[in-house]
């Protein structure tokens, strides 16, 4: 397969991750995101374990990305996606709206 066709794929599985995440699907992101995840948030950086507790919580609710800018490079079987997004949160009881690369 070529590198256009893994591209499209990791594009298509973020796309379903933030639909996840919207939906709290914390199944589904628990077999998606690594045991050595790290989510860096604007209060913190934490491990997969916190971020599903989290999500499955209602701590954060990631409510909609709009996803406006996406970059895939890879490399050999290593591959980095990088999204440019307007994310619409509720975050302690707050919903909040901000840009994030």
């Amino acid at each position: 397969m070529g590198n256009e066709n893994w591209e499209q794929e990791l594009i298509n599985l973020s796309k379903e991750k933030w639909a996840w995440m919207a939906e709290q699907k914390v199944e589904a992101l628990d077999a998606l995101f690594h045991e050595k995840s790290v989510f860096v948030h604007m209060g913190g950086a934490w491990g997969k374990a916190q971020e599903l507790d989290i999500i499955r919580s209602g701590g954060i609710h990631y409510k909609q990305a709009d996803v406006h800018e996406v970059s895939v490079a890879v490399m050999g079987e290593t591959a980095v996606l990088l999204n440019r997004i307007t994310l619409l949160a509720v975050v302690g009881g707050n919903e909040v709206t901000n840009p994030f690369m």
